[in-house]
């Protein structure tokens, strides 16, 4: 590797370095701000948090999540009957059988798995793949980039809570994830997996639920063609992607009032059918039928399973969207409304399908009595819009995770609510959404195909899920084995089940979402890779504190320049290269330097008021500092406060709490940090300059084929596409420096 260039100028420091220095001044520990502020007690999550704003926030959440998190999982009533008897109902005992496989698959996975397990693995409110990453990795250290610190630690959200007992079977499982690069590789493909899988969804389900509910015109008039639906159902789809911007809180207010208006009207109209036509349907409760369905159809009972499967659509937004309200809330709309309305609503299909097995194709309109049909289409079509919010919503969601931890191109987010800090609109992402969503619509141009690759991208996701639950069970839960031996055997057993269903029609369809998943899974490896390539050169090509001070007395023979100069970088261990090659090309020094580096904890959110560590580079009369800015991966990067006064404010109290040693005040050093105060202030009313490094990453001479390939082009490519640094941080152009400089990797 070379260092003949530069990075962006960005910071970090070196905590072994700092604390050798320490111990060679010998020293009492120093108390600065953050290990203060970090005693204090916070809760995590903003609108996730449960209990927060008491039972008035909780039920207006409740009703919100309607809106945003059910809308798939309760317009599946629309397609699942078609997609499971594609061909026609052959006994009609097989209606009983697949309505039984039907209730126990919602009553097990959406309602025992995520309801009442898995919101439990919630990350300080947030939910998602990443999340149950990011709890692992708080426990285990099995993150590929060592940026670890001692002081993370004490982040008051930080530590988790862990049971006492049976901690010597989680013992042995961590180390062997901490010394397995294998181990560590794969959890971190797995999870990329799962956020590519559940983005995959987000384009899936707009495109079924749209078609599904706009199929209910050719029942009512012939004169409707296919053509004349697809290109109204592309007419939606667009319109829905163009109101994203407005935010969840607002699109959720306006859309739950229609999904609470649908789930009455869909349990109404099912309670009228099973009392008109067959109330002895209820008896499919005695999972005999589903022995028997078996035990008939054999091989095509099986694949019929890839059908059943669209019946739980959606279930992961119940996590996955858990960080827009909170666990509470989810817990109460799905019990209180969702989960009873859709029970009956297949029961009531069943019910009218018993009496009427030709109309399967279109169960869930035929179904609805003559008065109602109009009046139910017009919800139909609004509740299929709706639907595809869910996981739009959550898709915008596991991008900003992704994007916090590295795993993911530079993307703009915004904060859609500031009185729900969870709440996030990506614009590229929604625009590369829509298009997708459009593509997919003409090109398959029936719910069958789509069906075929919806339930592919939905049981990975859920197969997933299972996996990093039953690792979390095991190592921080320290569930009792029996009980993790019943999960597995059950409700991951159950989902493996319907993934082999699922990848038997792989031909028909199936392929689309691993198509998706391989190229998001490709864009996001390229940019973690050479991510983390970037910090492994940084890190050993840093400058040391004492190099620092080296640098400044060699290379500055005259006064240097009034105003505040502040670096930028991602190291956090050491100064980055990038300060020896600006100092070797502009040789003057403003009179207080701040290496500034912004660094993703393995949390959902760090409080502002513990965000901030300084350190100072010795001697004292340097007026040289290092910060780490610690974000959580829903924390928002640009916030409304200036970034530049924030840090400026925060050095301040550092400088003012660096004068207490072991608790007591020394007042000499307290005059003298006043002084420092004052110079600071000084400084910074002077005029601020921001370093931002421009480096050019290219393979090193003699690399490879792959390595050329992966530096050399795909991640130009997505580097010269995407957003800068500077962009995503808000820093102002007209006090801007670009540092270029080249890394040979």
């Amino acid at each position: 590797m070379s260092t003949d260039a530069a990075t962006e100028a960005v910071i970090g420091q070196e905590g072994s370095t700092a604390a050798a220095a320490l111990s060679l001044d010998k020293r009492p520990r120093r108390y600065d701000s953050f290990d203060i502020e970090s005693n204090r007690s916070h809760k995590g999550g903003g609108a996730a948090a449960d209990g927060g704003g008491g039972w008035g926030v909780l039920v207006q959440l409740a009703f919100q999540s309607i809106g945003v998190v059910y809308g798939d999982l309760g317009t599946s009533p629309l397609y699942v009957f078609a997609g499971i008897f594609s061909d026609g109902i052959k006994h009609e005992d097989d209606i009983l059988g697949v309505l039984s496989l039907i209730l126990y698959t919602l009553t097990l996975i959406p309602v025992v798995k995520y309801v009442f397990i898995v919101l439990r693995a919630n990350d300080n409110g947030d939910g998602g793949t990443f999340a149950l990453y990011s709890l692992i990795c708080r426990y285990a250290k099995v993150g590929l980039i060592p940026s670890e610190e001692e002081e993370d630690q004490n982040v008051s959200n930080f530590q988790l809570e862990l049971p006492n007992n049976r901690t010597q079977r989680a013992s042995k499982l961590k180390s062997k994830l901490e010394n397995s690069v294998f181990a560590k590789y794969m959890l971190l493909f797995a999870t990329m997996l799962g956020t590519s899988m559940l983005i995959g969804d987000g384009v899936l389900t707009p495109c079924i639920s749209v078609l599904s509910s706009m199929g209910g015109l050719k029942l009512a008039t012939k004169a409707m063609t296919q053509d004349t639906i697809v290109w109204t159902s592309v007419g939606i789809l667009i319109f829905l992607f163009m109101i994203q911007r407005f935010g969840t809180d607002k699109v959720g207010y306006t859309f739950a009032p229609v999904l609470t208006l649908w789930f009455l009207l869909i349990s109404g109209i099912g309670l009228y059918n099973i009392i008109q036509h067959d109330p002895l349907v209820i008896k499919a409760i005695n999972p005999k039928y589903i022995v028997e369905y078996f035990m008939r159809n054999k091989v095509d009972a099986w694949i019929s399973l890839g059908g059943v499967v669209l019946s739980i659509t959606g279930t992961e937004a119940l996590f996955a969207d858990v960080g827009h309200f909170s666990v509470r809330a989810i817990q109460i709309s799905t019990c209180g409304l969702v989960y009873p309305s859709i029970i009956l609503a297949y029961i009531g299909q069943a019910s009218y399908l018993r009496k009427n097995m030709s109309d399967v194709g279109m169960a869930f309109y035929a179904s609805i009595p003559g008065p109602m049909y109009w009046p139910m289409f017009v919800v139909a079509v609004m509740a299929s819009i709706i639907a595809s919010q869910s996981l739009i919503s959550a898709t915008f969601s596991i991008v900003q995770q992704s994007l916090s931890l590295g795993c993911f191109p530079r993307v703009k987010v915004v904060h859609t609510s500031t009185k729900y800090p969870g709440q996030v609109y990506v614009p590229e992402i929604n625009y590369l959404l829509m298009l997708a969503c459009v593509f997919v619509t003409l090109g398959f141009r029936d719910t069958i195909k789509i069906g075929n690759a919806y339930g592919i991208a939905v049981v990975f996701v859920m197969a997933l899920t299972s996996a990093f639950l039953v690792l979390i069970m095991i190592l921080i839960w320290k569930t009792h084995v029996v009980l993790i031996l019943a999960y597995a055997f059950t409700i991951f057993a159950l989902e493996l089940l319907y993934l082999s269903s699922v990848l038997y029609k792989f031909d028909q369809g199936g392929y689309l979402p691993l198509v998706f998943a391989f190229f998001l899974m490709a864009v996001m490896y390229v940019w973690n890779d050479v991510y983390r390539k970037k910090y492994h050169f940084e890190l050993e090509n840093k400058i040391s504190p004492k190099k620092v001070n080296e640098i400044i007395k060699d290379s500055i023979s005259h006064e240097r320049l009034p105003g505040l100069a502040i670096f930028y970088s991602e190291l956090v261990h050491g100064i980055p290269p990038i300060f020896k090659h600006y100092i070797a090309n502009v040789p003057v020094i403003h009179s207080v330097l701040v290496f500034v580096s912004f660094k993703s904890l393995p949390i959902s959110k760090v409080p502002l008021e513990e965000r901030f560590l300084f350190r100072r580079v010795q001697p004292k009369d340097l007026q040289v500092f290092r910060c780490v800015v610690r974000y959580g991966y829903k924390d928002v990067r640009n916030e409304e406060e200036p970034f530049e006064r924030m840090l400026v404010e925060r050095l301040k109290d550092f400088i003012r709490e660096d004068c207490i040693i072991m608790g007591v005040e020394n007042e000499e050093l307290k005059d003298e940090a006043e002084m420092d105060v004052e110079e600071l202030d000084k400084a910074w009313r002077r005029g601020v300059v921001h370093m931002v490094g421009e480096q050019e990453v290219v393979a090193a001479k003699g690399a490879n084929i792959v390595k050329r390939v992966l530096i050399d082009y795909a991640y130009d490519f997505l580097k010269k596409n995407l957003r800068q640094s500077n962009k995503v941080f808000d820093i102002p152009h007209k006090r801007m420096l670009k540092v270029g400089m080249t890394y040979e990797l």
